[in-house]
């Protein structure tokens, strides 16, 4: 898969695309990340890119051709028919894990970074989709950029190892992940479950589930009424809202 990078400060990007599994799946080649510096487009020797608003106001606001032409450069050269250009921006959808999937089916990704400041207005005319990552500001979608990367790169076959550890992340079904543990089985008084110590597959699978399903309910009860829930889950929530 290969990730197209519209950006003012390519060097922001150096150091965290060469850490962990991303930067382990771009040396072997599984994924590509191509980055371009929009300032390589501007039209005038000091490489202007942005300019005071109309109407007035506070900040800059980055300019539609250097954009615009960074962007069209780049699309002669992806696979138009998988290809989808995304805007960082607060204005735009929300990044959840469906939104990752649906984003890792695609073979190229072109993800504009926003700024801070704003975009001439008509960039938008020029891109697929519109995404945030949170309800913050950030001085700009480099960032967001990352984000996008690192969440939907990991979807890709090859990225991360066991591929059926995905399956068990949070926000993987829709709910928060269960508690992990590992050696030593005490820790300053603190004990590992003893269904865990068990062995027994089946009561571990339930207790993890019924876990999975107590840390939505606490912290992100909205999770709940998107996830595809089974008849046990809903006799597990009834067992979990009784107990209070």
């Amino acid at each position: 898969m290969i990730f197209h990078v519209l950006t003012l400060f390519p060097d922001f990007f150096s150091s965290p695309l060469k850490q962990s599994i991303i930067g382990r799946a771009i040396e072997r080649g599984i994924l590509k990340v191509a980055l371009h510096n929009i300032r390589d487009y501007a039209k005038d020797k000091h490489r202007t890119v942005d300019d005071t608003p109309y109407g007035g106001g506070a900040g800059m606001v980055l300019k539609v051709e250097p954009v615009v032409d960074c962007l069209e450069a780049v699309r002669k050269k992806t696979t138009k028919e998988r290809t989808l250009t995304i805007l960082t921006t607060p204005q735009g959808v929300t990044l959840r894990q469906p939104l990752v999937e649906r984003l890792s089916g695609y073979e190229e990704l072109i993800i504009l970074c926003g700024r801070y400041e704003g975009i001439d207005e008509r960039i938008r005319a020029f891109v697929d989709m519109e995404v945030s990552i949170g309800d913050y500001i950030l001085t700009g979608g480099e960032i967001a950029a990352l984000v996008i990367i690192d969440s939907v790169g990991r979807l890709v076959p090859g990225v991360v190892g066991e591929a059926d550890s995905l399956k068990t992340e949070s926000f993987s079904e829709g709910l928060l992940e269960y508690p992990q543990y590992t050696r030593p089985p005490e820790f300053r008084g603190m004990k590992v479950p003893e269904v865990l110590l068990s062995g027994h597959h089946e009561q571990i699978r339930k207790w993890r589930r019924k876990e999975s399903l107590k840390r939505t309910l606490e912290r992100r009860p909205d999770l709940l009424e998107r996830a595809e829930l089974t008849e046990e889950d809903r006799k597990l929530i009834k067992e979990l809202t009784e107990k209070g």
